[in-house]
């Protein structure tokens, strides 16, 4: 089960920054959320993208972009002689580390330090920040992007082969589970996002044969296995959504962008009700991320003035403000892997200087 955590507007950090160092970014992240750190995802490095990072151990693959083949779109190839044989011997192997009869560690759910580098430098720096941490910081790629984003030989989405899917839902959640294992290090709780911008397009004409079904056992089947290994799952979804589906999940936390869209967010108030009642966390977006002139234009005492008037309205749904504020993290409202260098630093101040700001209010 997850350990008990306490959020009291403590700072968090979406993941990816602007850099092409990963030393230079766990000191930027030390510094500026040292109470939860994570390990940081450079984009601007091959090999880094949100798809490749946990492709490693898929039946069918082919075709590596950033590794072995530059530029390269990964496929599945479903097509291939021998995809029945690596289709069997991922699910032995899945069947066996859940069964306890494989190490986890030794298994092709592992993180590879080619990768995902941002790891292995967290776990190194993790015994620095003993003394303060709260909790540490993973993340992986949803089911629903990874799924819809990863294709097959004739280029049709992953997501609607029944086959190549489970296993893909399967192979991210002990890859969620693994993390979870390795940062149990640091003595105190790990959360994993599972990183959702799919889910923006729910409902679109692109989706329109996608069920709310499909998505929730999806996410659930990932969220248990987080569970299962101890951690706390996260749902971060950085546009709108329909926010029933996350909400009704099972996951611990919901991180939503409550800068460009609480209005939207709002709109399920019965909801909101039920996922605080239950002891949940909302994990604030409220620092710009999307414009360059919003991130130019906030302050500390601007964005404080918008969480107030935000959490205002959440309160009257029947929650107190001392309740929401100990059930709530404050973060970017998406990862700064895009920005220049100078905006991604001001996101992150601004972030930790506004979830002081709240803390001492």
């Amino acid at each position: 089960m997850p350990q008990k955590f306490q959020a009291d507007c403590l700072p968090v950090l979406i993941g990816s920054l602007p850099l092409l160092d990963h030393f230079a970014a766990a000191e930027l992240i030390m510094k500026s959320t040292p109470q939860i750190p994570l390990w940081a995802q450079l984009p601007n490095l091959s090999g880094e993208d949100m798809l490749t990072q946990f492709l490693d151990g898929m039946p069918g693959l082919e075709n590596k972009p950033g590794l072995e083949i530059k530029n390269a779109k990964a496929i599945i190839n479903t097509g291939m002689a021998d995809f029945d044989n690596q289709l069997l011997d991922f699910y032995e192997n899945y069947m066996a580390v859940i069964e306890g009869q494989k190490n986890i560690f030794n298994s092709r759910f592992s993180l590879s330090s080619k990768t995902a580098p941002g790891f292995f430098t967290l776990l190194d720096k993790i015994p620095q920040l003993s003394s303060v941490l709260k909790a540490v910081k993973g993340q992986i790629t949803g089911p629903v992007t990874f799924c819809t984003a990863l294709t097959d030989q004739d280029k049709r989405a992953v997501f609607y082969n029944e086959q190549v899917r489970d296993a893909a839902v399967k192979m991210l959640g002990l890859k969620a589970a693994w993390q979870i294992k390795k940062l149990a290090v640091a003595g105190c709780p790990v959360i994993i996002f599972i990183d959702e911008p799919a889910l923006a397009g729910f409902g679109s004409s692109e989706f329109i044969s996608i069920t709310k079904e499909d998505i929730a056992a999806c996410l659930n089947e990932v969220i248990e296995q987080i569970h299962q290994a101890g951690g706390l799952a996260g749902i971060h979804v950085c546009a709108n959504t329909d926010w029933s589906l996350v909400m009704e999940s099972e996951a611990d936390i919901i991180n939503f962008d409550a800068y460009s869209y609480f209005d939207k967010f709002y709109l399920y108030p019965d909801q909101i009700k039920n996922f605080m009642g239950a002891g949940r966390i909302l994990a604030w977006g409220i620092v710009p991320t999307l414009r360059g002139e919003d991130i130019e234009k906030e302050t500390v005492a601007s964005l404080e003035a918008s969480w107030i008037d935000k959490a205002l309205q959440i309160e009257k749904l029947g929650i107190p403000m001392k309740i929401l504020k100990s059930q709530s993290l404050i973060t970017p409202s998406c990862g700064t892997g895009s920005l220049s260098l100078e905006h991604a630093k001001k996101v992150l101040i601004l972030t930790n200087e506004l979830s002081q700001r709240l803390q001492e209010s």
